[in-house]
């Protein structure tokens, strides 16, 4: 009998010899998982073991999906309804070996998700984005969007706050590339991180943040928390959808507004995905320097186009006005690439140097050649300090 099988089997022993509709105490369930098994005379111990941790998690945590989400190599779990389960690991995506026990099960554990971060998913809202206890981002979409079954995409990020000096060591840039942003960043430069889908724009953007002073007042703002920055002063933000009678909506728009009568020596805006993107540059061009965002383009000079669209999205205001405002707001363009090995790595490293001639500048300092970062220009400076 398949592992899943035997699980679902003996889950439904214990559900008839305790009354799983009262609060158990953990310590309670278990014992009633053991009880069970321990009459099993055909299993080992290693599959009663086995056993007894699948029972629990199908009780009290992920079911299927708890084993992928405690391997700490697994960077993303892909739920394709409930008979279909995709992992990526090491750079490479495989086919998990198990399955949930129906789609009522898989909406079950679901539900459990979403509930755990106050928001809601449903036929008539099938769209979610939510986040593990360990702050892993989970996005939902349910039928009848996805006609074949509920749709999960699990995406993991690392147990200790990523680091320049782990990214060096892994080789996504090389130490004196690291050196030079860390500098910028302590300076007060102005910089967004672009890149495709899972290029690691957050994580990348968590290891930024660690060059920032301790001693100034940052505010965080996320559609999903997952920034883990280590700081005394710091606030974390976190937007808000619809309640259950479709009120109570905050949007990154409104938290970064908000954010702005809170004091801030800088901002962090985890991703900009629509008008906010027009809230988050008048901050940087009004006393807010040294501040960091992301965005998903497949290049810097796509990233600013793609912001301009944004900040349309924002207020009617005249392209060369847009332009010349995202123009003094940021410094510097850090775009980011996954590999075909699955290594994530900076490709290149612009410098906005202004508005002229309809256009936004952009200077190459560094791009990837091979295994190397190459400087290719120097740093002219900080445009508001000259």
């Amino acid at each position: 009998m398949h592992r899943d099988e035997l699980t679902e089997k003996y889950k439904k022993t214990v559900m008839d010899e305790l009354d799983i509709s009262r609060d158990l105490a953990d310590e309670t369930l278990l014992t009633g998982i053991d009880r069970v098994l321990v009459r099993e005379q055909a299993l080992s111990v290693a599959e009663k073991l086995s056993l007894r941790k699948d029972i629990f998690d199908s009780f009290r945590r992920l079911d299927v999906l708890q084993t992928l989400v405690e391997d700490g190599d697994v960077t993303e779990i892909m739920v394709n309804g409930s008979r279909n389960i995709f992992y990526e690991k090491e750079g490479v995506i495989r086919r998990w070996d198990r399955c949930f026990s129906g789609q009522d099960r898989l909406e079950d554990v679901i539900q459990q998700i979403v509930a755990g971060v106050n928001r809601r998913v449903n036929t008539a809202s099938p769209i979610v984005d939510a986040r593990l206890p360990d702050g892993s981002r989970v996005n939902v979409v349910l039928p009848p969007i996805a006609p074949e079954g509920p749709i999960v995409t699990i995406r993991r990020f690392p147990g200790e706050a990523m680091t320049m000096d782990r990214l060096t060591g892994l080789g996504s840039l090389d130490r004196g590339t690291a050196d030079f942003l860390e500098e910028r960043v302590r300076e007060g430069s102005n910089i967004f991180i672009s890149g495709g889908t899972g290029s690691g724009k957050t994580t990348f953007l968590n290891a930024l943040s660690g060059a920032i002073p301790q001693d100034e007042r940052v505010i965080t703002i996320e559609d999903s928390l997952e920034l883990q920055l280590a700081m005394p002063d710091l606030v974390r933000l976190e937007a808000r959808d619809v309640n259950s009678e479709g009120e109570g909506r905050i949007t990154i728009r409104d938290l970064i507004r908000t954010a702005l009568r809170m004091r801030p020596d800088r901002l962090i805006v985890g991703e900009v995905r629509g008008p906010e993107a027009l809230d988050m540059l008048q901050a940087m061009n009004t006393g807010h320097d040294g501040s960091l965002s992301t965005g998903h383009a497949n290049s810097a000079a796509d990233m600013l186009s793609r912001l301009e669209t944004m900040v349309l999205m924002g207020g009617e205001l005249p392209l060369y006005a847009i332009r010349a405002q995202i123009a003094s707001a940021l410094d510097l363009m850090v775009h980011l690439a996954r590999l075909r090995n699955g290594r994530r790595v900076v490709v290149s490293i612009q410098e906005v140097t202004g508005y002229e001639n309809d256009r936004i500048g952009l200077r190459e300092l560094y791009v990837r050649e091979g295994e190397k970062l190459v400087q290719r220009e120097r740093f002219l400076g900080d445009k508001r300090r000259g």
